[in-house]
């Protein structure tokens, strides 16, 4: 099951992230009379949970500095409604794959009810994003709706990710350190991504140095790599929740009929690798040996000969 939903990640965050790295999708915040990128993700990112203000904010996105996410809300509200950006960030999503895939008005609607079965019988408790987005999966448009899933499932995991960092002790500027420590996402722009100073980030660093974490330069120890792995595999297993109403068949069909719109995606190079959201290609080496699609092949053809 914890493969399972490492595939589902997979397959399911390159959709969502769309809205990160298309173009049409990054203009959102300037195009709605919004400061820039950043006030314009922030305002799309929280807009599910209406017009919320900067400590909701920030409590539940996890990783970015107090003070980033109060420089966009909650003056974003002020110039655009939480419903406007909504209705934006979904069209431009759904015409961004359109355009990356032609085929995808006719093979989406296949993959719309085992998505959307996963969705409604997910638990709700604790996972303030996942709830939020849920609500949003009622679109006509079969293209947008099917990126409005795909978002729901990514936050549901992004919402257990949260718990574990909060269970392994981890505030969000020191998760992100041992993140960039272990090779995760790139070590050069993440402190400046997630808005967090050069003092709070040393300060992090040292707090993680003294729980033998990292090392003097900055690099994850043996013991600092296993926490990030422990981390998710508890994200994998707490993620695989959202599995459990999928006999072992239709979950195994679910995916390989992602597969193939993804590698389109990644064929479009609309996502960079490395990313700041610590998504791995592919056909990047996996932790337990071979690639993470070979991986997620073998687990393919041992139930289906």
């Amino acid at each position: 099951m914890e493969l399972h939903a490492r595939s589902l990640w997979l397959l399911s965050e390159p959709l969502h992230a769309v809205c990160y790295f298309d173009d049409g999708c990054r203009a959102l915040g300037e195009d709605l009379g919004l400061k820039g990128f950043w006030m314009g993700y922030f305002a799309s990112r929280t807009a599910p949970m209406g017009a919320v203000e900067p400590a909701v904010a920030t409590a539940v996105l996890g990783v970015f500095a107090p003070g980033m996410v109060a420089r966009a809300l909650p003056a974003a509200w002020s110039v655009v409604s939480p419903a406007h950006v909504l209705d934006e960030r979904g069209s431009r999503a759904a015409r961004a794959l359109r355009s990356i895939d032609p085929e995808l008005e006719r093979t989406a609607p296949a993959l719309l009810p085992p998505l959307q079965t996963i969705v409604d019988a997910a638990p709700a408790t604790a996972r303030p994003l996942f709830a939020a987005n849920r609500a949003l999966c009622d679109h006509a448009d079969p293209v947008e709706r099917l990126w409005q899933l795909v978002t729901t499932v990514r936050e549901f995991r992004g919402d257990a990710h949260l718990t574990v960092l909060a269970d392994e002790g981890l505030d969000g500027c020191e998760a992100l350190v041992l993140a960039v420590a272990s090779g995760r996402v790139p070590r050069d722009t993440m402190r400046q991504d997630r808005g967090w100073s050069e003092e709070e980030w040393a300060a992090a660093a040292d707090r993680l140095r003294a729980r033998g974490l990292v090392d003097a330069r900055g690099d994850a120890t043996g013991h600092g790599r296993q926490e990030r792995e422990r981390i998710e595999a508890a994200t994998d297993r707490l993620a695989g929740r959202l599995l459990h109403p999928l006999p072992e068949a239709e979950t195994e069909g679910l995916l390989h009929a992602l597969e193939p719109l993804v590698r389109r995606l990644l064929a479009a190079d609309v996502l960079p690798f490395p990313n700041p959201i610590g998504l791995p290609h592919l056909d990047a080496p996996a932790p337990r040996g071979g690639t993470l699609s070979g991986q997620r092949s073998r687990i393919a053809s041992s139930h289906h000969p």
